[in-house]
């Protein structure tokens, strides 16, 4: 199946200029979620995962089931303010905005192995900094997938010249 076929475009959202990748209709799919979720999990079958990590508030709805199918833990980057206990932060720039995103300071253990994954890579400043906790925290990054990649805005290029192995299963050019 084309998964690109499931996911709805809306142009000029949250602001002009922006074309929205909306996710929600592959997500109302029932074979198209199932088969993102395989996929994303796919590369990583079989091998020594002891956490998978989703990003804040997309992610969580890929890094979930596929922490469940990997048979492992899952632990949570939120943005700021969100999470009740002792946190670290990182703070990044999007493609239209900055922010600062959180993990809990005993989400990932020193040596653990971890997978990140994320709805939608655009300039990469949410995933490079949610890597910034990993590592912070002494997690050791195996890899880092998302549904869609916007190679264009380059951030999937930055993560690889950080030596991180990236994956997308949808790309889409610029427009």
């Amino acid at each position: 199946m084309n998964l690109k076929s499931k996911i709805r475009e809306i142009p000029d959202w949250p602001k002009p200029g922006i074309n929205f990748k909306d996710i929600t209709t592959l997500l109302e799919d029932a074979a198209a979620f199932k088969q993102a979720i395989d996929e994303l999990a796919a590369p990583f079958a079989g091998k020594k995962i002891d956490k998978v990590v989703g990003i804040d508030a997309r992610g969580f709805l890929l890094a979930s089931p596929v922490a469940y199918k990997l048979n492992c833990g899952l632990a949570i980057v939120r943005k700021q303010g969100k999470l009740p206990g002792r946190v670290i932060e990182q703070g990044y720039e999007l493609e239209y905005a900055s922010n600062i995103i959180e993990m809990h300071e005993d989400a990932i253990k020193p040596g653990e192995t971890v997978i990140l994954i994320d709805d939608l890579c655009a300039t990469g400043g949410t995933a490079l900094a949610a890597c910034d906790l990993i590592e912070k925290l002494g997690g050791k990054i195996l890899g880092v997938s998302f549904l869609i990649d916007l190679p264009f805005l380059h951030g999937s290029g930055k993560l690889k010249e950080r030596g991180l192995e990236v994956r997308a299963l949808v790309e889409y050019e610029a427009e």
